[in-house]
């Protein structure tokens, strides 16, 4: 194979999906191929983006990776060495991605003249984008930025890419994230953002569509963002409203009113739960009542699964015995949670005994076990006879 660089057709049509290459090499490994070709459509994984898929040849491309200036493209079939193939690219990704891309490098490019942080870390997949910048932002901010973008959409700017001259590029203020010295591709769009980027890029930035900041965390002393653009952004809003519509449904709210229609129904959630934590204690109280004391064991079992209420319980439950109080809360299909209590006898070295018997796992002090087991109610009451 005698090629120094891979022929980057992306560089001159980021919108040709379809194109014809020589095969230069073809090597098998782990059941795949690696192809080079004397050029490519297929932009591989680079600067953050994840690479191209496609056809080649009649075989799938999976992935497209580049290694000192060649290009090599993994297929599912060998092609033969000095054939021409066809090759296309699967657009439809590939132009979200430009979409997305350009809508990077327009949010990057309004913070950057803002606040004047870097971006310092960039990933774009099929299914997501994130940005990181080297300085904090509030949501405010990134909503006025967010506007700003979108703003620049509809400006319809020119975005151009290309290869200048050693000279040119000297006097050229543009972002880089890494010290370019040569093949340095600069993509511009308009008097919004100059920057060295390898990627292919949308015409103008109308083809972007909506620019969609969705929301941001704190990440190494910066920012980290997540934003989708055009297409991909709209799919997102779908997702969303078909989400807000079944919500405000079944809580008969309407679309615009679904948080405080969530606020009204946790509220009544909550209530509800103070007064059926009402009637479990009264329930108890009852229950209680009809304990008559014994000298022998104590096993109850509640319906409920609330911890801090078996406590109770149990403490209370555990004065009428004089051997062990056992309260156990669950069901035999998906076993029992349990408090198991004494006042006159060392639970500690009874607690492997307990556990082997019940099908158990926990531990505890010497006055009282918490865990859970799986053995059936009338195991579990037989042990405790």
């Amino acid at each position: 194979m005698n090629i120094k660089r891979t022929y980057r057709l992306f560089d001159e049509d980021s919108k040709a999906y379809k194109f014809s290459a020589v095969v230069l090499s073809c090597e098998e490994c782990d059941g795949k191929y690696t192809v080079v070709l004397d050029g490519t459509l297929f932009f591989p994984e680079e600067g953050g983006q994840t690479s191209d898929t496609g056809t080649l040849g009649g075989a799938a491309v999976s992935y497209v990776y580049e290694k000192q200036g060649i290009i090599y493209h993994e297929c599912d079939k060998p092609l033969t060495v000095g054939s021409e193939v066809e090759g296309e690219i699967a657009y439809g990704e590939r132009f979200r991605k430009m979409q997305n891309h350009t809508g990077e490098h327009i949010i990057s490019g309004i913070v950057n003249k803002l606040y004047g942080y870097d971006n310092v870390g960039f990933h774009l997949n099929s299914e997501y984008m994130t940005i990181d910048f080297n300085g904090e932002l509030t949501r405010e901010q990134l909503d006025e930025i967010e506007l700003l973008a979108n703003g620049t959409v509809v400006r319809c700017l020119p975005v151009i890419a290309y290869y200048p001259e050693q000279s040119e590029l000297a006097s050229l203020n543009y972002r880089s994230k890494l010290d370019l010295t040569e093949n340095v591709r600069i993509v511009q769009i308009g008097d919004v953002d100059m920057c060295a980027c390898c990627a292919p890029h949308v015409e103008n930035t109308g083809e972007v569509g909506i620019i969609k900041i969705l929301d941001f965390m704190r990440y190494k002393g910066g920012v980290r963002i997540n934003a989708l653009c055009g297409l991909d952004a709209l799919c997102d809003y779908g997702k969303r409203y078909n989400q807000i519509y079944a919500i405000s449904t079944k809580i008969s709210a309407k679309q615009d009113d679904v948080v405080s229609g969530v606020d009204r129904l946790l509220a009544d959630i909550e209530d509800q739960r103070a007064k059926i934590s009402a009637l479990k204690r009264e329930l108890q109280a009852y229950k209680l009542s009809e304990l008559s004391e014994t000298d022998g064991n104590i096993c109850i079992f509640d319906d409920g699964d609330d911890m801090t209420s078996m406590r109770h319980f149990a403490n209370e439950a555990v004065k009428k015995c004089g051997g062990v109080c056992g309260v156990f809360c669950g069901n035999d299909e998906d076993g029992y949670k349990y408090i198991i209590m004494s006042r006159k006898i060392d639970l500690k070295p009874l607690t492997k005994e307990i556990n082997a018997a019940i099908d158990g796992r926990g531990g505890g002090s010497s006055e009282m076990l918490t865990g859970s087991c799986k053995a059936k109610r009338e195991v579990i009451e037989g042990y405790f006879a």
